[in-house]
Order: structure tokens, then C-alpha cells, then sequence
């Protein structure tokens, strides 16, 4: 495949482990919502706090995530929120869920629950 192919580009950050994850995690409480990272680490509890600043960092610099910074206490607190392109991409990954149920995972528990609001 040629190297900067849209494609390969594209799959290059989002078929990272945990990329997809992250982005459905803080689309779940409301796209709209800014999430604290120890939230997100509070989650998505496999994940080490290294890779999971990794991501975001990754997702920042794709345009997926925005970043903001309270440093008016302490500890300094970083938020992040899906921007309208990372909201977006969530169509595609629940299109990707309906795909696998049809013909690779077949999954009761979601079958029966929109992504936004599983406790798993």
C-alpha cells in the first residue's frame, strides 16, 4: 500500500491499541462533556497513565481530542474533550460494533445497549 495513502495515514493513530477505546470512553457521558485524565484512567483501568497521556497526545495532534489546562490549583488539572471530528469518528465506530455482531461477535450484553451506556 502507498505510505500516504489516506488510508494507511488514518490507521496509522486510530489502529492503535486503545485509540478506539479512548475516544468511545469520553464519547459515553456526552461528547460535549470535558473529562479529567484520572477519570479516564479511573475507567479504563488496563491502560498505565503513560500510554494513556500517549494517546491523548496522539489524539490532540490529529485534531480528534482538545486539551485544556487549570493551573489556577493544585494539582493542575488537564480536561479533555472530543472535538466535532472525534464525535464524528464515534459513528464510524458503531458502525464497526453493528459489523461485528453481524458476522464476528456475537455479544448478547450489546446486542441489547447503546455503546453510550455500557458499564464495561
Amino acid at each position: 500500500m502507498y505510505k500516504l495513502c489516506t488510508i494507511s495515514r488514518t490507521m496509522d493513530y486510530i489502529g492503535k491499541k486503545w485509540t478506539v477505546l479512548i475516544i468511545l470512553e469520553m464519547w459515553k457521558e456526552g461528547d460535549s462533556e470535558w473529562k479529567r485524565f484520572g477519570e479516564l484512567k479511573d475507567v479504563m483501568r488496563d491502560i498505565t497513565p503513560k500510554m494513556l497521556s500517549q494517546r491523548l497526545k496522539e489524539l490532540e495532534r490529529e485534531g480528534l481530542v482538545i486539551k485544556r489546562v487549570d493551573a489556577s490549583a493544585f494539582p493542575i488539572k488537564s480536561e479533555y474533550k472530543l472535538t466535532d471530528s472525534g464525535i464524528e469518528l464515534v459513528e464510524f465506530i458503531k458502525e464497526i460494533k453493528y459489523w461485528a455482531l453481524k458476522w464476528k461477535v456475537l455479544d448478547p450484553v450489546c446486542l441489547a445497549q447503546d455503546c453510550r451506556h455500557c458499564k464495561l
